[in-house]
């Protein structure tokens, strides 16, 4: 071997917003506040106020490889935290807020976090834990210096913290670029949740990767708004793939209704958005309900679960805007595929594209290798109907959890997602079901996510959740659970209507229940909940 003769030069996080500051120091960044108003600045603007939260967190004696936690929204203050924390080497900890609070707890204690940074809507949630931080020291209330209240333990206002400090030029310090950068946590849904700690590297290729036009296809005349959390795996990696390609940024705060995010799509003209699918479910309902248009509009990514086909339809035929799916995990850093079309797919005609986006999460993307394997862990064809367990690796998929001993990984490399999938010629992967979830009914298989796709689409059905649950005959069953929209009414009769001629007969639930449907806090159908609550329905 003979080595290269180039620049060794680190993957660090502070060289995107060194980029940014010099390459798009005017393009704006635009915020809500959880105090109420709209905060402006421009990417000159982030980096300045990024050096001021580093020399601050040097006077709280933060020091390389220190875990930093934050309970906070999309806002211009929490972007602020995943440059500054990350730039002196520490790792910032993203705390997902919709957590049970032993789960809260939990985290940060496994962490060993030592400074919180929170927004005011979780002052009530920390003073009620805070007895329960023991590695805590130091806490910092995100808000206006005029309008806050250090309640019980004692915050630090984060305005007046970095305000003592010098926004001028600063030393980012240069570190090998495996260190940990974002350490963020699953969702918890079995056992504890589980800590993925993401290097510089891994979030700089994976920025670098997301923006192709393979994937996101983000240029500077894109306008960014993530709805997708900040805390939840880095908002899918935009605050990084938006600043690499010089697009505008919108952060709506925690404000994800209907009206919030229409005003600012139509006053900050934003063309691209992603989320998951209750989000986008409550913004259609709304523009039909006030007969509204998405302005500049032009693209919105959804994951996080299955894109309902019906879903898909409206964006594109009411609204003009292409829907694109994509998977991917706390464990991918998180984007794995993305549902973009290519020639092959595209030379089938109009009616095969959008069948083959809208109902397959994407494609392989460069960086990430997939395969589908049958219970001896033998290559399944890839041919796009045979099933197995999907596995994954690449340079942002993780190797082992945070303090675990053992690697997530077998000998080859791969990493388990714990989903059933198929793999097509176009090289297209499709998710048939979490291996959790699918539905055994007297020896043959039942797809739960392409049961809810089709039942969503139901009329008035805001949240279709379809379970398995214990049947005295076939072993399992489905059992369809049904949230409708405010004010509108469904029965049982329309749903099994609906579906009637849609589905193979013995597909047919057992029965249609209409209850709320409880989400995780990655607002995901809660199925673990839904099978306890309804386990001796059919018995």
């Amino acid at each position: 071997m003979i080595l290269g003769l180039m620049q060794d030069v680190p993957l660090l996080t502070t060289n995107i917003l060194t980029h940014a500051e010099v390459a798009h120091g005017r393009v704006e960044i635009v915020s809500r506040t959880v105090e109420g108003r709209v905060h402006r600045y421009d990417y000159a603007g982030l980096a300045r106020r990024t050096r001021q939260l580093a020399r601050a967190l040097q006077g709280l004696g933060v020091k390389s490889g220190d875990r930093i936690a934050s309970l906070a929204w999309n806002t211009h203050r929490h972007l602020e935290l995943f440059y500054g924390v990350p730039g002196l080497g520490a790792v910032l900890n993203t705390v997902n807020p919709r957590l049970f609070d032993d789960q809260i707890v939990y985290v940060l204690e496994h962490a060993e976090s030592t400074v919180l940074f929170y927004d005011r809507t979780f002052a009530p949630l920390v003073e009620r834990l805070a007895d329960r931080f023991t590695t805590v020291k130091t806490f910092v209330l995100l808000s206006d210096a005029e309008q806050h209240e250090p309640g019980a333990v004692g915050a630090l206002n984060y305005e007046t913290l970095i305000g003592a400090q010098s926004g001028e030029a600063f030393d980012w310090p240069r570190f090998d670029e495996n260190a940990g950068a974002f350490l963020c946590y699953t969702s918890g849904t079995t056992g504890d949740p589980k800590g993925v700690l993401y290097s510089h590297r891994a979030v700089v290729i994976h920025g670098l990767a997301a923006g192709l036009a393979s994937a996101f296809g983000l240029t500077a005349f894109d306008v960014v708004m993530p709805c997708s959390s900040l805390y939840h795996a880095t908002a899918w990696g935009l605050p990084f793939i938006a600043p690499i390609n010089g697009c505008k940024i919108v952060l709506p705060a925690e404000k994800m209704d209907g009206a919030s995010l229409q005003e600012l799509i139509l006053c900050e003209g934003v063309t691209f958005t992603g989320g998951v699918p209750t989000i986008w479910t409550m913004y259609l309902d709304w523009l039909d309900q006030n007969g509204q248009g998405v302005g500049d509009l032009k693209r919105v990514i959804i994951g996080g679960s299955a894109v309902p086909r019906a879903m898909a339809e409206s964006f594109k035929t009411k609204h003009g805007v292409q829907v694109l799916q994509i998977w991917g995990m706390t464990e991918t850093c998180p984007l794995g595929v993305v549902a973009t079309p290519t020639p092959s797919v595209t030379a089938l005609g109009e009616d095969q594209v959008d069948e083959i986006i809208w109902t397959r999460q994407g494609r392989l993307q460069f960086g990430i290798e997939l395969k589908v394997v049958d219970d001896d862990g033998k290559e399944c064809p890839r041919d796009g109907e045979t099933s197995g367990a999907l596995m994954v690796r690449g340079p942002w998929v993780v190797k082992r959890y945070f303090r675990k001993d053992a690697d997530a990984i077998d000998d080859g490399g791969w990493f388990d997602t714990g989903d059933i999938a198929t793999l097509d010629e176009h090289g297209f992967m499709r998710i048939t079901d979490r291996a959790k979830d699918v539905i055994k009914t007297g020896g043959e298989w039942i797809s739960s996510i392409d049961l809810e796709n089709i039942a969503v689409a139901c009329p008035g059905v805001k949240i279709a959740a379809v379970v398995g649950i214990p049947h005295p005959k076939w072993e399992e069953r489905p059992l369809l659970v049904i949230e409708t929209h405010e004010g509108r009414t469904v029965t049982k009769e329309d749903v099994l209507g609906f579906l009637q001629g849609k589905i193979v007969k013995w597909w047919t639930p057992d029965d249609v229940v209409f209850a709320p449907v409880p989400l995780t806090a990655t607002g995901k159908i809660d199925k673990k909940t839904l099978r306890k609550a309804w386990n001796e329905h059919l018995m």
